[in-house]
């Protein structure tokens, strides 16, 4: 991967493909690290500022970038584009032109004041695709603010999220900002899908272009699964219940001797065997838990005759046995725990690129792999997430 010619990885699976980056902070930047692990030329256009996300530490890595940014743009190079100048506007306009695929997530209107919207681009570009990410679309919800909290509140999520009412519980967002990390995995089907069509010969649109719209509020909503499913055919919104499934259970925590288990029986059988490794076998006979839709109108009672049982050894020996029985179960684990587990599968979810810190030494920063095995054209991870402007020398700039 040359960081100062035509950049991207020979033989992958987006190589070729030069992806114009306006985007900042989380949702963007999250597709288009996606598309520069996967072989894409990846040009992150910055404000003389930065991204946002650069000054939002601590944390820090060992080059003194902010762990959050470093997070979703490693692959990339930077250039700064002053949209507030003309010849910050040229350049700009000139890697949209060159560019595959255009990225932004602008309030909507904003790139077309600045003479890059779709339609100026594709005017001097008809094949680019071009995404606009925005929280509530460009229509009614044009002024709307596009924040995960935010789409988090507005979009149900956090109705459902956090104890019941009946446990003192309160409305409860997501530990991670789960919608827009959402929003950029639906970015790259659209980009690719669009580009699929466009490099497609004997497609309606073959050579064209088009322009992908992803909302924050949509993408949400879409992800509600079962849940969307139940408001839009009862009429009834489902309502917060902790660790508990509305469909399903035992499927939740339960306290062992020392700390919690996660269970998640979804058959008849499964609950025959772990009534068996309890030492409870009645359970399964009873009528109040003889199938799942009797366990969960019961759930409460079914709780209590489990966690009696279960509190009387630790939270591994049960994970063990269960395990054993075929069972579902496992710990609640902390995220440095996750990894932890992970590796010992075997996964190999954490890569290293090698990187520069200001002083000149040499460091090795982690980030999280991609998630997606590719048989003839893996992910690779060769370049560091860029200093600002790092990448700002025009001579590659023409394709």
């Amino acid at each position: 991967m040359s960081i100062n010619g035509e950049q991207g990885v020979a033989g992958g699976a987006l190589a070729g493909i030069r992806v114009a980056d306006f985007s900042r902070v989380l949702a963007g930047p999250h597709a288009t690290m996606i598309l520069a692990d996967l072989g894409a030329d990846v040009i992150k256009i910055e404000s003389p500022e930065g991204d946002g996300t650069r000054q939002w530490n601590p944390p820090t890595n060992a080059i003194g970038q902010s762990t959050y940014f470093a997070g979703v743009n490693r692959g990339k190079r930077s250039v700064v584009c002053d949209l507030r100048s003309e010849e910050g506007l040229e350049r700009a306009r000139e890697l949209a032109r060159t560019a595959d695929v255009v990225i932004e997530n602008f309030k909507p209107g904003t790139m077309t004041r600045f003479g890059l919207g779709y339609d100026e681009v594709a005017a001097a570009n008809p094949g680019v695709v071009y995404c606009s990410i925005s929280g509530f679309g460009d229509d009614a919800g044009r002024d709307l603010p596009g924040y995960d909290l935010l789409v988090q509140a507005v979009g149900g999520l956090m109705s459902i999220t956090g104890q019941a009412d009946a446990a003192g519980g309160e409305p409860t967002k997501v530990g991670v900002a789960l919608v827009d990390v959402l929003t950029g995995l639906n970015s790259v089907i659209g980009i690719q899908a669009a580009l699929r069509a466009r490099d497609t010969a004997d497609s309606a649109t073959a050579g064209q272009g088009q322009h992908v719209k992803v909302t924050l509020l949509g993408s949400l909503l879409s992800a509600l699964a079962n849940q969307a499913s139940s408001t839009l055919e009862t009429g009834v919104s489902p309502q917060r219940m902790g660790n508990a499934h509305p469909s399903i259970a035992p499927y939740e925590t339960f306290h062992a001797a020392d700390q919690a288990l996660a269970l998640a029986v979804g058959t008849d059988g499964q609950f025959a065997r772990l009534c068996e490794v309890i030492g409870s076998p009645e359970l399964a006979t009873d009528e109040r838990f003889v199938n799942n839709p009797s366990r969960v109108a019961n759930r409460d009672a079914l709780k209590t005759a489990l966690e009696a049982a279960l509190r009387t050894r630790p939270a591994q020996e049960w994970i063990d046995a269960f395990t054993a029985a075929n069972i579902p179960a496992g710990r609640v684990n902390t995220i440095g725990q996750a990894f932890e587990l992970a590796q010992s599968l075997g996964l190999g979810t954490v890569v290293s690129t090698a990187a520069t810190a200001p002083d000149g030494s040499a460091q090795t920063l982690n980030s999280v792999a991609l998630p997606i095995s590719l048989s003839g054209t893996p992910a690779t991870y060769q370049a560091p997430p860029p200093g600002i402007g790092e990448h700002q020398d025009a001579q590659w700039l023409a394709r």
